[in-house]
């Protein structure tokens, strides 16, 4: 027997060898018991694991997206910045740049790789490595990135001991990417980890950084672009292209190394690339850009709303910022565009000239042209930095003084050269952005009620105020169509005629009301309402007003759309009332719409992820005033490009071609504060407000500063605009006429104006008591 035999035969050999099996067996045994204690968190010392239905249906912050109608994606609302993508949607360079860098056994393996295994074991007990990586596969970081693994909130009692804690943190990653492995196919779990993964800039998943990075969807990424995303998957802020380029630049090429060590590009492809500079087209969404910048702030504060109001099936509530909400809107990106670029185009000018005009002088001055004192000093008390200020400082005025008139370093908007960064003081910033004037468009489908073109401002990242829905300013002359509604329903036609001369209403306990022409003149000439109406002569619009009360006026303006709170009294004619550019579109709309008014809507249709529709909304129906009536009063707005001295005639004549017929309303309030204009076509209703922040903030000249002037020419360029786009079902034309002859004649040139042909015009217009 040879001496070998020998030694393996002894009794000492067979008890180490017994007890090795012994001690592997226990050890065995214990650590699937541990496995066990650890996925039913044994006491509770291991942390909560995901349930059978999380893992069946796993739960990422998904971003809700707001679409235009034309399927144009306008913005998101998200805490995590994520959209998902299917498997058929990813670039194949994308697929084996993560596979070659990340876990090059994936399709071997149920979702732990044993030699990644044996590698963090080695490191984390033997070597004592806390965090110690390069075991993890796919499967193993999709569960960390879904199910939050090491957060605290997944943490137990025996968390707390520092390698112990690391042992269970894998054993959970181990246990849930095993599970994974048999819910999902390996396309579902590699979609999923690109899903889910953090690649900094505010980019949560593959849609979001190929987007911000390089400004193409993920199926669209060539070599260097994957290679780059991928990289950042060790490190996003350290490797990040934007902020450490020349970082990025060699663990990119890292990525690249991996994909020719194991094929799948070649060395000639590696060379050539490895050399190449990393090129972006870096872009942070942000709801400061892009198009509907206003209109995206307005919808989310709706949308937050409706999520309180509306239920899952669960009975818990609906997150716009997590949920993946796909919420379609009535905007048109195309007319959008064109409401954009027409406010863009003119208000330079315009601020130009409103500069030029106001010299050295500050803008805001009251009625009789003197500069308000103390103006700045009251207006920095109702912002946020005054508040901040006195919740810091209580009653130490002088401190709160001294930090409003301290320099700091400030980047503000200009104009013409853009961004400025620059020195200033909160004072100095609020004097400087109070000389801006600002605008607000919007224009709606009148059939429909669909908004299709939202502008509440001019910059919505240094001016936040909607000026469309927020802001509430007085219509000028733009709120007499609601007066000659009233007198085209109480039987006064088109041609009826009035002498334009001096009017007097007699109000008790107030003063006399007796309101000038524009001009300050009269010329006591007979002229038809239409006429009056289309050169927004004054002293007629009162007359009327005091033939039909204001109570008629105030009862017809509401019932066409105005739903502001409008006070009966004679100087409403005038449109000495607060309203909303929405209002005024929503009412004049009522006209071109046979007169049916419809609310306004811009939310179309609320659907989950998946594309079930929550919520339809449909717009408000309701007969406002007869289609003859309604279409007289169309009749009555084309007088402003059809009357002589209308106050459309400005408008370019390209625009009336083709037998197309345009209503129009002028408006601008006492010292010019607001210049309005309301456009109405066959196919759209837009309304446009011009002004300062504050009503003292104006032009000094009352002709610079009216609506002809502010406003219409951003209608008359949104219009061109649109016309000249062919892919629009916007057409020029005609309004149609109503199916029923009309009871009353429209057509005044065959009435001699000095004999009025409805009444005796024997009248004494200077004194009415009231």
């Amino acid at each position: 027997m040879s001496k070998n035999t020998k030694n393996t035969s002894s009794p000492l050999y067979q008890k180490i060898i017994k007890y090795m099996w012994l001690v592997f067996g226990l050890g065995l045994v214990g650590f699937m018991i541990f496995v066990l204690a650890v996925n039913a968190n044994f006491l509770g010392l291991f942390g909560e694991m995901p349930d059978f239905e999380s893992l069946e249906n796993p739960d990422s912050e998904v971003a809700s997206e707001l679409y235009s109608a034309d399927g144009v994606l306008l913005g998101k609302y998200y805490r995590e910045n994520r959209s998902p993508v299917n498997y058929n949607e990813l670039s194949q360079n994308l697929i084996n740049a993560l596979i070659a860098t990340e876990d090059v056994r994936f399709e071997d393996h149920s979702g732990i790789d044993p030699r990644g295994l044996s590698r963090v074991l080695v490191k984390t007990l033997l070597l004592g490595q806390s965090g110690a990586g390069g075991g993890s596969t796919l499967s193993q970081q999709t569960a960390k990135n879904l199910f939050k693994t090491r957060t605290q909130a997944s943490q137990g009692l025996l968390s707390n001991i520092p390698i112990l804690r690391m042992i269970i943190i894998k054993t959970k990653e181990w246990i849930v990417a095993a599970k994974l492995e048999r819910a999902y196919t390996k396309d579902e779990l590699l979609t999923m980890y690109l899903n889910t993964s953090d690649f900094g800039s505010n980019a949560f998943g593959i849609k979001t950084a190929a987007s911000i990075f390089f400004n193409k969807d993920p199926r669209n990424l060539n070599i260097q672009e994957a290679a780059t995303l991928v990289g950042l998957f060790k490190a996003p802020s350290y490797y990040s292209p934007v902020y450490n380029p020349e970082n990025s630049t060699r663990r990119r090429n890292t990525v690249l190394s991996q994909m020719n060590k194991y094929g799948y590009i070649s060395q000639s492809q590696y060379d050539s690339i490895s050399n190449l500079p990393i090129e972006l087209d870096y872009n942070v969404e942000s709801h400061n850009e892009g198009l509907a910048t206003y209109f995206r702030e307005v919808v989310k504060a709706d949308l937050i709303q409706w999520t309180k109001e509306n239920l899952r099936a669960d009975g818990s509530n609906y997150d716009l910022f997590g949920d993946g909400l796909r919420i379609f809107t009535t905007i048109d990106s195309r007319l959008q565009k064109y409401a954009e670029e027409a406010v863009g185009e003119h208000m330079p000018e315009l601020q130009q000239k409103f500069r030029e005009e106001m010299g050295n002088r500050d803008p805001w001055i009251d009625s009789n042209r003197r500069p308000i004192e103390g103006f700045i000093e009251n207006a920095v008390k109702r912002t946020d930095a005054y508040r901040n200020l006195k919740s810091r400082y209580g009653d130490d005025q002088d401190s709160i003084d001294f930090k409003l008139n301290q320099k700091k370093k400030m980047r503000i908007f200009s104009y013409e050269k853009g961004e400025i960064d620059t020195m200033m003081s909160t004072m100095d910033s609020l004097r400087y952005y109070k000389k801006f004037l600002q605008a607000g468009f919007v224009s709606m489908d009148p059939h429909t009620g669909h908004i299709k073109a939202w502008v509440g401002g001019t910059n919505h990242k240094y001016f936040k105020y909607d000026h469309v829905k927020q802001g509430k300013r007085q219509p000028g002359s733009t709120f007499k169509p609601f007066v000659y509604a009233a007198a085209i329903e109480n039987g006064y036609g088109p041609c009826y005629t009035v002498i334009d001369q001096p009017v007097e209403i007699n109000i008790p306990n107030q003063p006399t009301w007796r309101p000038d022409n524009a001009d300050g003149k009269f010329t006591y000439e007979r002229m038809t309402i239409r006429s009056a109406m289309s050169q927004s002569v004054n002293s007629i619009t009162a007359y009327m007003m005091k033939k039909l009360t204001p109570s008629v006026v105030v009862e017809t303006a509401h019932r066409v759309g105005i739903n502001s709170e409008l006070e009966a009294v004679p100087a409403l004619a005038l449109g000495t009332v607060d309203v909303s550019i929405m209002e005024m579109v929503g009412a004049f709309s009522t006209f071109v719409n046979k007169g049916e008014h419809i609310t306004p809507i811009y939310i179309d249709r609320i659907e989950d992820k998946n594309g079930n529709v929550l919520h339809q909304f449909i717009p408000r129906k309701r007969p406002a005033m007869s289609e003859e009536h309604a279409y007289i009063m169309v009749y009555m707005l084309r007088g402003g490009t059809e009357e002589e001295g209308g106050t459309s005639q400005g408008l370019p004549w390209h625009l009336r071609d083709e037998g197309n017929e345009i209503g129009g309303k002028t408006g601008t309030t006492q010292n010019a504060s607001d210049g309005w204009y309301m456009g109405i076509t066959k196919d759209l209703v837009s309304g446009v407000w011009v002004g300062g922040d504050d009503r003292a903030i104006h032009f000094r000249s009352w002709i610079n500063g009216q609506g002809s002037r502010t406003a219409r020419p951003i209608w008359s360029k949104f219009m061109t605009k649109v016309y000249e786009d062919e892919s629009l079902d916007i057409t020029k034309g005609p309004f149609p006429k109503p199916e029923r002859p009309l009871s009353v004649e429209i057509d005044c040139s065959e009435y001699d104006l000095k004999q009025d042909v409805y009444q005796e015009f024997d009248y004494d217009a200077t004194s009415t008591d009231f």
